[in-house]
């Protein structure tokens, strides 16, 4: 893939070159382009537990639960005596696609939410800095008195993860603390439907003032959903804010259907359009799905085969550029999928953060859409107002290639040791 800057690679692997350059060196250039996230910064705790580890406390496979901060160390210490702790990783939905969204891009990106006010050396928010890219600017964080959020990732032996979240300080971001400057001259504001949760929550405030000064700027809001179950037990008030304040929806299957109650996914992300600009749906061991609009005009024929699933030919236009509805004079619906990469790692690590990963590549190239039109504001390529830099097809290879460095991973985040070359892949992969 031809992708604005100097990069030797087609498609933005191996992220560790040499010679990359950012999409702007001076971060005060007025053309700086950026992501800003906010996020309920917390530590993951990652654990083997069986079944009836979970039943004693009342917990169901593949949910997320929030436990008072005594159970939650209860379970930790019961966890350490047992020696079921695998690993602990900086985490959270958000804090995890920020980091890797500077790892990919070797770019800023910034961080809204809460941290404690006394670091000490080896403490949770300590390590939570020190395992974050550099380029996750927390300048803009609130500190706040008390202890970091943990949120105890149980892995049970069918591979499902379970969480179990003690809040700390993690909602108690003021809305005072949202610098309406940065969102405004952001290429996109990331949220996720944890911040959602608890409406009388100075989080939820917060984030609430966030999406109106990204609206009122012309910023993509962008929703991370959190987990059915939370989508079910709220199902009205998410289906309308996403209708009313968000342009790129991204999710697994168990989020898409507990919000729009239908089981296909595709026939889920076609009604799921009818809400938002953009969706990006995950679904395990099926792949992943991007589907967005396209005005009728500037829609582009796959050169690949045409496939029919419960939409006909459902990937005829997959070589288009994802639109907003709004811009498009005869908009239609595009879709596109793809199967894991190379079939999945041999051994599958960790979920944990996969999905995560996926939404940090769609949202690399939306900046670099921010970036090219600045850059190039004549070119072809912005003759027309478009989401993203490369077409859905295209973005569905990149999601796909970077989750996978993930899944056969044990943390959540990409590291920093990528791949220094494509080893046993057929270049033809990368055309387009």
């Amino acid at each position: 893939m031809k992708f604005p800057g100097r990069r030797k690679s087609k498609h933005y692997f191996p992220v560790g070159d040499m010679g990359r350059t950012p999409f702007n060196p001076d971060i005060e250039d007025d053309r700086s382009v950026y992501i800003v996230g906010i996020d309920q910064l917390l530590v993951d705790i990652e654990v083997e537990a069986d079944f009836e580890f979970l039943q004693a406390y009342g917990l169901t496979v593949g949910e997320s639960y929030v436990l008072s901060d005594d159970i939650v160390e209860d379970i930790y210490q019961k966890c350490v005596s047992r020696e079921l702790i695998i690993g602990e990783f900086a985490g959270g939905a958000v804090g995890n696609t920020l980091h890797n969204y500077s790892t990919l891009s070797d770019d800023r990106s910034v961080a809204l939410g809460t941290i404690c006010k006394d670091i000490m050396v080896g403490d949770y928010a300590f390590k939570y800095i020190c395992n974050t890219s550099s380029k996750v600017d927390f300048s803009y964080l609130q500190p706040q008195k008390g202890h970091m959020a943990r949120a105890i990732c149980f892995v049970t032996p069918d591979k499902e993860r379970t969480f179990a979240i003690g809040k700390g300080i993690m909602n108690e971001l003021c809305p005072e603390f949202v610098p309406e400057d940065v969102i405004a001259n952001s290429s996109a504001l990331l949220i996720t439907a944890y911040l959602l949760r608890d409406q009388e929550s100075a989080m939820f405030k917060a984030t609430m003032r966030a999406v109106e000064y990204a609206r009122n700027a012309g910023v993509s809001v962008v929703l991370a959903l959190g987990t059915s179950s939370l989508v079910e037990e709220n199902h009205d008030f998410f289906y309308q804010f996403i209708e009313e304040y968000v342009d790129v929806l991204a999710m697994n299957g168990e989020e898409a259907s507990a919000l729009i109650r239908e089981e296909d996914p595709l026939l889920c992300a076609e009604k799921i359009l009818d809400i938002c600009d953009l969706t990006l749906l995950t679904v395990g061991k099926s792949g992943l799905y991007i589907c967005s609009w396209v005005d009728e005009d500037r829609a582009r024929k796959t050169e690949d085969l045409l496939y029919s699933k419960s939409i006909p030919q459902y990937n005829k236009f997959e070589y288009s550029r994802g639109q907003k509805k709004s811009e498009c004079v005869s908009p239609i619906k595009i879709y596109s999928h793809i199967n894991p990469f190379m079939g999945g790692p041999i051994k599958i690590e960790n979920t944990n953060g996969a999905g995560d990963c996926a939404l940090a590549a769609l949202l690399h190239d939306m900046s670099a859409n921010m970036y090219h039109r600045q850059l190039v504001p004549k070119s072809p390529k912005h003759t027309g107002q478009y989401l993203t830099y490369s077409s859905i097809h295209q973005i569905c290879k990149y999601a796909n290639r970077a989750s996978y460095e993930v899944l056969k991973q044990r943390s959540p985040r990409l590291s920093h040791g990528l791949p220094d070359k494509e080893e046993s892949l057929d270049n033809s992969y990368w055309s387009q």
